[in-house]
């Protein structure tokens, strides 16, 4: 009976030091997950969905013993070094993810600049964007959910496992690289988003010089602004669901292949 207790014990020791590194992970992550991590959210709520991802990624990546350490940590001293890891794991791939809502308020912004349309609304969301830059951050993050964003940061976090092993420190040069690509992705992404916006930008601008240089003596700004403000919301309509589902895909390709392995 003794031996059983003892062995009890020891199996439920490393499932609780397995389940704290996981949740260190999962809470990094989820802090910057679009969505789930907005500061809209009450602290609480995130600690609550941060619960449930543990749950379903501990299954998958702790043995039936308890173990996914070489050396498990046996106090709270061996286990802070395991700890920071475990959140600088999680902060980068959350992190990624977050850039993407990053590349969606800068082409909104974009858009909005091109448009004339910045001004409209700018303090309706929680950060200070544009209207048509919170209506596509919005949409985004809405799609995001419908498209399986949580099934495929649950499916990132337990693939993570086989290439950050728990307890593991990240390379601080790769960790730079990675970073440093996927920020410019982010920005290569959100021009790509706002192109249409800045070419209809350009040819209006070089239509009001012709007209303004053809017909000096008509105001062109009163004939200009309706035409901006109206082409900039009907682009918007038109080309709005072909940015989203481009944005989608490309978080989707992220949320498969996070570290753009070939």
């Amino acid at each position: 009976m003794t031996g059983l207790a003892e062995l009890l014990g020891a199996a439920g020791q490393a499932w609780f030091w397995a389940g704290a590194a996981i949740f260190l992970r999962v809470g990094a992550l989820v802090s910057m997950l679009p969505a789930f991590g907005e500061r809209a959210v009450p602290v609480r709520i995130k600690i609550v969905i941060a619960l449930a991802f543990t749950a379903i990624v501990a299954p998958a990546v702790v043995l039936g013993d308890g173990a996914i350490w070489r050396a498990p940590p046996t106090d709270f001293v061996s286990f802070a070094g395991v700890a920071l890891a475990e959140t600088l794991v999680g902060l980068a791939l959350g992190i990624g993810i977050r850039l993407f809502i990053m590349a969606m308020q800068t082409a909104g912004s974009i858009a909005a600049q091109a448009t004339s349309l910045s001004q409209i609304l700018g303090g309706a969301a929680v950060e200070p964007i544009p209207a048509m830059g919170h209506l596509l951050v919005m949409a985004a993050m809405a799609l995001a959910l419908m498209s399986g964003l949580h099934v495929g940061a649950a499916r990132m976090l337990i693939l993570s496992y086989d290439v950050f092993p728990p307890g593991q420190a990240l390379d601080g040069a790769d960790l730079s690289q990675w970073g440093l690509k996927r920020v410019s992705e982010a920005f290569s992404l959100a021009f790509s988003l706002s192109a249409p916006f800045i070419i209809a930008s350009v040819l209006y601008n070089l239509m009001l010089g012709v007209i303004n240089r053809a017909m000096p003596q008509l105001m062109v700004a009163f004939v200009g602004a309706p035409v901006i403000t109206f082409g900039g919301l009907a682009l918007l309509m038109v080309a709005g669901p072909y940015m989203l589902m481009l944005w989608r895909d490309e978080l989707m390709l992220f949320l498969a292949n996070p570290l753009g392995a070939p």
